[in-house]
Protein backbone atom coordinates (compact mmCIF):
# COMPACT_ATOMS: atom_id res chain seq x y z
CA UNK A 1 0.00 0.00 0.00
CA UNK A 2 1.14 3.28 -0.96
CA UNK A 3 2.56 5.78 1.85
CA UNK A 4 -0.02 8.90 1.54
CA UNK A 5 3.27 10.65 2.64
CA UNK A 6 4.73 9.64 -0.98
CA UNK A 7 2.57 12.25 -2.82
CA UNK A 8 4.78 15.14 -1.35
CA UNK A 9 7.79 13.78 -1.33
CA UNK A 10 9.92 16.87 -2.87
CA UNK A 11 8.94 18.88 -0.43
CA UNK A 12 7.37 16.96 2.77
CA UNK A 13 9.42 16.31 5.84
CA UNK A 14 11.34 13.07 6.55
CA UNK A 15 9.47 10.32 8.43
CA UNK A 16 10.90 7.93 11.31
CA UNK A 17 11.60 5.05 8.69
CA UNK A 18 14.04 7.48 7.02
CA UNK A 19 15.94 9.12 9.99
CA UNK A 20 18.85 6.63 9.89
CA UNK A 21 19.36 6.80 6.19
CA UNK A 22 19.21 10.63 6.11
CA UNK A 23 21.64 11.12 9.65
CA UNK A 24 23.88 8.51 7.42
CA UNK A 25 24.57 10.54 4.74
CA UNK A 26 24.56 13.63 6.91
CA UNK A 27 27.41 12.63 8.89
CA UNK A 28 29.15 12.61 5.61
CA UNK A 29 28.70 15.85 4.26
CA UNK A 30 32.42 17.72 4.89
CA UNK A 31 30.65 20.92 5.01
CA UNK A 32 28.16 20.23 8.15
CA UNK A 33 31.23 18.31 9.82
CA UNK A 34 33.98 21.44 9.14
CA UNK A 35 30.80 24.21 11.46
CA UNK A 36 29.73 21.40 13.75
CA UNK A 37 32.34 22.36 16.18
CA UNK A 38 30.92 26.15 16.76
CA UNK A 39 27.92 24.77 16.91
CA UNK A 40 28.15 22.72 19.51
CA UNK A 41 31.78 23.36 20.97
CA UNK A 42 31.56 21.07 24.26
CA UNK A 43 31.16 17.58 22.02
CA UNK A 44 33.55 15.97 19.64
CA UNK A 45 32.92 15.59 15.92
CA UNK A 46 33.73 11.90 16.13
CA UNK A 47 31.73 11.77 19.36
CA UNK A 48 28.40 13.65 17.96
CA UNK A 49 28.59 11.27 14.51
CA UNK A 50 27.82 8.24 16.72
CA UNK A 51 25.30 9.60 18.67
CA UNK A 52 23.79 10.92 15.27
CA UNK A 53 24.24 7.45 14.03
CA UNK A 54 21.57 5.88 16.05
CA UNK A 55 18.68 8.27 15.92
CA UNK A 56 16.17 6.75 15.02
CA UNK A 57 12.99 8.95 14.79
CA UNK A 58 11.95 12.99 14.36
CA UNK A 59 11.37 12.47 18.07
CA UNK A 60 14.58 11.21 19.23
CA UNK A 61 16.11 13.67 17.68
CA UNK A 62 14.53 16.84 19.06
CA UNK A 63 14.44 15.68 22.38
CA UNK A 64 17.64 14.73 22.19
CA UNK A 65 19.81 17.06 20.47
CA UNK A 66 17.65 20.00 19.53
CA UNK A 67 15.68 20.53 22.78
CA UNK A 68 19.31 20.60 24.79
CA UNK A 69 20.96 23.09 22.09
CA UNK A 70 18.45 25.47 21.54
CA UNK A 71 17.58 25.62 25.62
CA UNK A 72 21.13 26.32 25.74
CA UNK A 73 20.94 28.80 23.20
CA UNK A 74 17.75 30.41 25.07
CA UNK A 75 20.24 30.75 27.97
CA UNK A 76 22.92 32.67 26.63
CA UNK A 77 21.08 34.61 23.97
CA UNK A 78 17.90 36.21 26.09
CA UNK A 79 16.15 36.46 29.84
CA UNK A 80 13.87 33.53 28.60
CA UNK A 81 10.95 32.21 26.35
CA UNK A 82 7.25 32.76 28.03
CA UNK A 83 4.17 31.20 26.83
CA UNK A 84 1.41 33.14 27.24
CA UNK A 85 -2.70 32.05 26.84
CA UNK A 86 -1.29 28.23 25.82
CA UNK A 87 -4.65 27.18 27.39
CA UNK A 88 -5.74 28.53 24.34
CA UNK A 89 -4.46 25.82 22.30
CA UNK A 90 -6.44 22.45 22.18
CA UNK A 91 -3.42 19.45 23.29
CA UNK A 92 -5.80 16.91 21.77
CA UNK A 93 -6.53 18.98 18.83
CA UNK A 94 -4.43 19.92 15.88
CA UNK A 95 -4.07 23.52 14.47
CA UNK A 96 -2.51 26.07 12.14
CA UNK A 97 -0.47 28.59 14.15
CA UNK A 98 -0.18 31.62 11.85
CA UNK A 99 2.34 34.09 13.19
CA UNK A 100 4.19 37.30 12.49
CA UNK A 101 7.44 36.44 11.88
CA UNK A 102 10.55 37.94 13.20
CA UNK A 103 13.64 35.34 12.85
CA UNK A 104 14.35 33.17 10.16
CA UNK A 105 15.22 30.26 12.07
CA UNK A 106 14.30 30.97 15.55
CA UNK A 107 10.70 31.96 15.21
CA UNK A 108 9.42 28.52 15.07
CA UNK A 109 12.73 26.75 17.30
CA UNK A 110 11.92 28.70 20.11
CA UNK A 111 8.39 27.99 19.87
CA UNK A 112 8.52 24.29 19.63
CA UNK A 113 10.93 22.92 22.05
CA UNK A 114 8.53 24.95 24.63
CA UNK A 115 5.58 23.40 23.05
CA UNK A 116 7.57 20.28 23.65
CA UNK A 117 7.99 21.12 27.60
CA UNK A 118 4.27 21.94 28.31
CA UNK A 119 3.55 18.63 27.00
CA UNK A 120 2.53 19.11 23.75
CA UNK A 121 3.20 18.09 20.00
CA UNK A 122 5.78 19.88 18.12
CA UNK A 123 4.56 21.33 14.85
CA UNK A 124 5.71 20.84 11.24
CA UNK A 125 7.54 24.01 10.20
CA UNK A 126 6.96 25.78 6.71
CA UNK A 127 10.42 27.24 5.24
CA UNK A 128 11.53 28.64 2.27
CA UNK A 129 14.09 26.67 -0.49
CA UNK A 130 15.78 29.97 -0.66
CA UNK A 131 16.85 29.25 2.90
CA UNK A 132 18.43 26.18 1.84
CA UNK A 133 21.45 27.42 1.02
CA UNK A 134 23.67 23.86 0.87
CA UNK A 135 21.91 20.33 0.82
CA UNK A 136 22.80 19.46 4.29
CA UNK A 137 20.68 22.95 5.60
CA UNK A 138 18.05 20.94 3.34
CA UNK A 139 18.11 17.41 4.88
CA UNK A 140 18.75 19.00 7.96
CA UNK A 141 15.36 20.88 8.50
CA UNK A 142 13.55 18.42 6.98
CA UNK A 143 14.72 15.19 9.89
CA UNK A 144 13.16 18.51 12.06
CA UNK A 145 9.46 18.58 10.76
CA UNK A 146 10.59 21.31 8.08
CA UNK A 147 8.56 21.05 4.95
CA UNK A 148 9.46 22.90 1.70
CA UNK A 149 8.02 26.07 0.33
CA UNK A 150 9.04 26.57 -3.41
CA UNK A 151 9.67 29.93 -4.62
CA UNK A 152 11.19 31.65 -7.74
CA UNK A 153 9.23 29.36 -9.90
CA UNK A 154 6.99 30.65 -13.30
CA UNK A 155 4.02 31.68 -12.90
CA UNK A 156 2.00 28.56 -14.30
CA UNK A 157 4.78 26.38 -11.96
CA UNK A 158 3.53 28.71 -8.99
CA UNK A 159 0.12 27.71 -9.21
CA UNK A 160 1.08 24.01 -9.21
CA UNK A 161 3.30 24.85 -6.06
CA UNK A 162 0.35 26.71 -4.49
CA UNK A 163 -1.80 23.44 -4.83
CA UNK A 164 0.68 21.29 -3.55
CA UNK A 165 1.14 23.32 -0.49
CA UNK A 166 -1.96 24.16 0.47
CA UNK A 167 -3.08 20.14 0.02
CA UNK A 168 -0.43 19.13 2.04
CA UNK A 169 -0.93 21.80 4.62
CA UNK A 170 -4.53 20.70 5.19
CA UNK A 171 -3.14 16.78 4.44
CA UNK A 172 -0.96 17.79 7.96
CA UNK A 173 -3.57 19.08 10.06
CA UNK A 174 -6.17 16.82 9.31
CA UNK A 175 -5.09 13.38 8.14
CA UNK A 176 -1.59 13.12 9.39
CA UNK A 177 -2.54 14.64 12.00
CA UNK A 178 0.09 17.36 12.97
CA UNK A 179 0.04 20.88 13.53
CA UNK A 180 1.63 23.45 11.73
CA UNK A 181 3.62 26.41 12.10
CA UNK A 182 3.39 28.76 9.45
CA UNK A 183 4.23 32.68 8.82
CA UNK A 184 1.74 34.97 8.05
CA UNK A 185 3.64 36.74 4.93
CA UNK A 186 6.66 35.39 2.70
CA UNK A 187 9.90 36.40 4.16
CA UNK A 188 10.40 38.78 7.76
CA UNK A 189 8.08 42.23 7.96
CA UNK A 190 11.31 44.09 8.66
CA UNK A 191 9.74 47.34 9.54
CA UNK A 192 7.62 44.82 12.13
CA UNK A 193 3.97 46.33 10.08
CA UNK A 194 3.01 42.83 10.67
CA UNK A 195 0.08 42.28 7.97
CA UNK A 196 -1.13 38.75 6.62
CA UNK A 197 -0.92 38.51 2.86
CA UNK A 198 -4.02 37.50 1.45
CA UNK A 199 -2.43 35.57 -1.17
CA UNK A 200 -1.28 33.51 1.80
CA UNK A 201 -5.34 32.82 2.86
CA UNK A 202 -5.95 31.78 -0.88
CA UNK A 203 -3.38 29.14 -0.94
CA UNK A 204 -4.94 27.36 1.71
CA UNK A 205 -8.07 27.17 0.38
CA UNK A 206 -6.87 25.97 -2.55
CA UNK A 207 -7.59 22.67 -1.06
CA UNK A 208 -10.51 23.29 0.25
CA UNK A 209 -13.91 21.37 -0.79
CA UNK A 210 -17.72 22.59 -0.15
CA UNK A 211 -17.92 25.71 1.70
CA UNK A 212 -15.86 28.57 2.62
CA UNK A 213 -16.21 29.09 5.93
CA UNK A 214 -15.58 25.27 6.60
CA UNK A 215 -12.49 25.02 4.64
CA UNK A 216 -11.28 27.88 6.91
CA UNK A 217 -12.12 25.95 10.00
CA UNK A 218 -11.00 22.84 9.17
CA UNK A 219 -7.42 24.25 9.65
CA UNK A 220 -7.83 25.35 13.11
CA UNK A 221 -6.29 28.21 12.80
CA UNK A 222 -4.54 30.26 15.73
CA UNK A 223 -3.12 33.59 15.29
CA UNK A 224 0.29 34.22 17.40
CA UNK A 225 2.16 36.66 18.71
CA UNK A 226 5.67 36.71 18.54
CA UNK A 227 7.75 39.16 20.44
CA UNK A 228 11.24 39.83 21.00
CA UNK A 229 12.72 42.20 23.35
CA UNK A 230 15.57 43.23 21.01
CA UNK A 231 15.93 42.11 17.35
CA UNK A 232 19.87 40.90 16.79
CA UNK A 233 18.95 41.25 13.05
CA UNK A 234 17.70 45.11 13.48
CA UNK A 235 20.63 46.98 12.32
CA UNK A 236 20.95 44.56 9.55
CA UNK A 237 16.92 45.39 8.40
CA UNK A 238 17.69 48.75 8.57
CA UNK A 239 21.23 48.42 6.71
CA UNK A 240 19.10 46.92 3.88
CA UNK A 241 16.20 49.35 3.75
CA UNK A 242 19.16 52.37 3.27
CA UNK A 243 20.83 50.00 0.39
CA UNK A 244 17.55 49.40 -1.25
CA UNK A 245 16.52 52.75 -1.14
CA UNK A 246 20.11 53.92 -2.56
CA UNK A 247 19.44 51.27 -5.19
CA UNK A 248 16.24 49.65 -6.65
CA UNK A 249 17.60 47.03 -8.17
CA UNK A 250 19.34 45.76 -4.99
CA UNK A 251 18.66 42.04 -3.88
CA UNK A 252 20.37 39.81 -0.77
CA UNK A 253 23.04 37.74 -1.55
CA UNK A 254 23.00 34.03 -0.19
CA UNK A 255 25.49 35.47 2.23
CA UNK A 256 23.32 37.82 3.60
CA UNK A 257 20.62 35.29 4.24
CA UNK A 258 23.36 33.44 6.00
CA UNK A 259 24.97 36.21 7.94
CA UNK A 260 20.82 37.29 8.99
CA UNK A 261 20.45 33.56 10.02
CA UNK A 262 24.05 32.93 12.16
CA UNK A 263 22.90 36.92 13.72
CA UNK A 264 19.17 35.94 14.53
CA UNK A 265 20.58 32.92 16.45
CA UNK A 266 23.84 34.29 18.43
CA UNK A 267 22.51 37.71 18.87
CA UNK A 268 21.20 38.68 22.28
CA UNK A 269 17.44 39.04 22.33
CA UNK A 270 16.34 40.11 25.85
CA UNK A 271 12.73 38.84 27.10
CA UNK A 272 10.93 36.49 24.12
CA UNK A 273 7.40 35.81 24.51
CA UNK A 274 4.32 33.75 22.28
CA UNK A 275 0.83 35.14 22.88
CA UNK A 276 -1.73 32.93 21.37
CA UNK A 277 -4.77 34.28 20.09
CA UNK A 278 -8.38 33.46 20.21
CA UNK A 279 -8.87 30.53 17.32
CA UNK A 280 -10.17 31.58 14.57
CA UNK A 281 -13.05 28.94 14.71
CA UNK A 282 -13.84 30.80 18.04
CA UNK A 283 -14.21 34.19 16.71
CA UNK A 284 -17.56 35.46 16.41
CA UNK A 285 -16.82 37.20 13.39
CA UNK A 286 -15.68 34.45 11.09
CA UNK A 287 -19.48 33.33 9.63
CA UNK A 288 -19.75 36.93 8.36
CA UNK A 289 -17.28 35.80 5.78
CA UNK A 290 -19.92 33.81 4.03
CA UNK A 291 -21.67 37.30 2.96
CA UNK A 292 -18.74 38.16 1.23
CA UNK A 293 -17.74 37.91 -2.50
CA UNK A 294 -15.18 35.62 -3.05
CA UNK A 295 -12.56 39.01 -3.99
CA UNK A 296 -13.24 40.05 -0.24
CA UNK A 297 -13.00 36.43 1.57
CA UNK A 298 -9.22 36.49 1.77
CA UNK A 299 -8.88 39.94 2.53
CA UNK A 300 -11.27 39.53 5.62
CA UNK A 301 -10.05 36.35 7.70
CA UNK A 302 -6.38 37.97 7.21
CA UNK A 303 -7.67 40.91 8.53
CA UNK A 304 -9.62 38.49 11.55
CA UNK A 305 -5.71 37.27 11.88
CA UNK A 306 -3.89 40.13 12.37
CA UNK A 307 -6.21 42.01 14.51
CA UNK A 308 -6.08 39.14 16.83
CA UNK A 309 -2.12 39.10 16.25
CA UNK A 310 -1.80 43.00 16.91
CA UNK A 311 -4.11 42.93 19.91
CA UNK A 312 -2.06 40.54 21.58
CA UNK A 313 1.62 42.05 20.88
CA UNK A 314 3.34 41.62 24.76
CA UNK A 315 5.17 44.92 24.53
CA UNK A 316 8.70 46.11 26.36
CA UNK A 317 9.43 49.02 27.55
CA UNK A 318 11.71 49.66 24.56
CA UNK A 319 8.69 49.41 21.92
CA UNK A 320 6.71 52.34 23.66
CA UNK A 321 9.99 54.85 23.71
CA UNK A 322 10.67 54.10 20.57
CA UNK A 323 7.01 54.95 19.64
CA UNK A 324 7.28 58.34 21.66
CA UNK A 325 10.74 59.07 20.00
CA UNK A 326 9.30 58.21 16.72
CA UNK A 327 6.46 60.56 16.81
CA UNK A 328 8.22 63.26 19.02
CA UNK A 329 5.31 63.08 21.84
CA UNK A 330 5.08 61.33 25.13
CA UNK A 331 2.04 59.25 24.54
CA UNK A 332 2.71 56.45 26.30
CA UNK A 333 5.45 57.49 29.34
CA UNK A 334 3.42 55.49 32.03
CA UNK A 335 5.06 52.39 30.06
CA UNK A 336 8.85 53.11 30.89
CA UNK A 337 10.95 54.73 32.55
CA UNK A 338 14.07 57.85 32.40
CA UNK A 339 16.45 55.23 32.39
CA UNK A 340 14.85 53.12 30.09
CA UNK A 341 14.74 56.05 27.17
CA UNK A 342 18.28 56.76 27.85
CA UNK A 343 19.37 53.11 27.72
CA UNK A 344 17.19 52.39 24.40
CA UNK A 345 18.43 55.82 22.78
CA UNK A 346 22.45 54.42 23.57
CA UNK A 347 21.25 51.17 22.24
CA UNK A 348 19.73 52.46 18.92
CA UNK A 349 22.77 54.50 18.53
CA UNK A 350 25.13 51.83 18.79
CA UNK A 351 22.98 49.92 16.13
CA UNK A 352 23.41 52.20 13.55
CA UNK A 353 27.52 52.87 14.68
CA UNK A 354 27.83 48.99 13.44
CA UNK A 355 26.39 49.73 9.81
CA UNK A 356 29.16 50.09 7.39
CA UNK A 357 27.81 50.78 3.73
CA UNK A 358 28.46 53.88 1.71
CA UNK A 359 26.80 57.20 2.22
CA UNK A 360 25.44 55.81 5.27
CA UNK A 361 22.25 58.10 6.12
CA UNK A 362 21.97 57.73 10.08
CA UNK A 363 19.12 59.87 10.34
CA UNK A 364 17.34 57.84 7.60
CA UNK A 365 19.10 54.22 9.59
CA UNK A 366 17.68 55.41 13.39
CA UNK A 367 14.03 56.42 12.07
CA UNK A 368 14.32 52.92 10.55
CA UNK A 369 15.19 51.25 13.33
CA UNK A 370 13.08 53.47 15.65
CA UNK A 371 9.98 52.23 13.22
CA UNK A 372 10.79 48.35 13.91
CA UNK A 373 10.40 48.77 17.61
CA UNK A 374 7.39 51.61 17.52
CA UNK A 375 5.00 49.32 14.80
CA UNK A 376 3.82 46.77 16.96
CA UNK A 377 2.47 49.84 19.67
CA UNK A 378 1.07 51.50 17.22
CA UNK A 379 -0.76 48.55 15.19
CA UNK A 380 -1.97 47.46 18.73
CA UNK A 381 -3.62 50.63 19.98
CA UNK A 382 -5.13 50.11 16.28
CA UNK A 383 -6.74 46.43 17.22
CA UNK A 384 -7.83 47.49 20.51
CA UNK A 385 -9.74 50.76 19.11
CA UNK A 386 -11.32 48.06 16.61
CA UNK A 387 -12.36 46.03 18.83
CA UNK A 388 -14.58 48.49 21.21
Amino acid sequence: MMNPDSQFDDIRCYNDAEIPLQFSKLVEDKQLLAILPQILPNIPVSVLIEQLKKVQSVDQFQKGFILPFLSDLETKTSKGVELIQLDRVNPHRHHLFISNHRDIVLDSAFLNIHLLKNGYQTTEIAIGNNLLIYPWIEHLVRINKSFIVRRNASVREQIRISQELSAYIRYVITTKPHSVWLAQREGRAKDSDDRTQPALIKMLQMSAEGEYVKGIMDLNIVPLSINYEYDPCDYLKAKEFQLKRDDECYKKSPADDLLNMSTGIMGYKGRISYVFGTPLNDHPALNLVSQLSSKEQSTYIAHLIDTEIHRNYNLYPCNYVAADLLSKQNLFTKHYSKEDEKDFIAYVQQRVNKIDIPNKDEDFLTRKILEMYANPVYNQREAIRIQQ
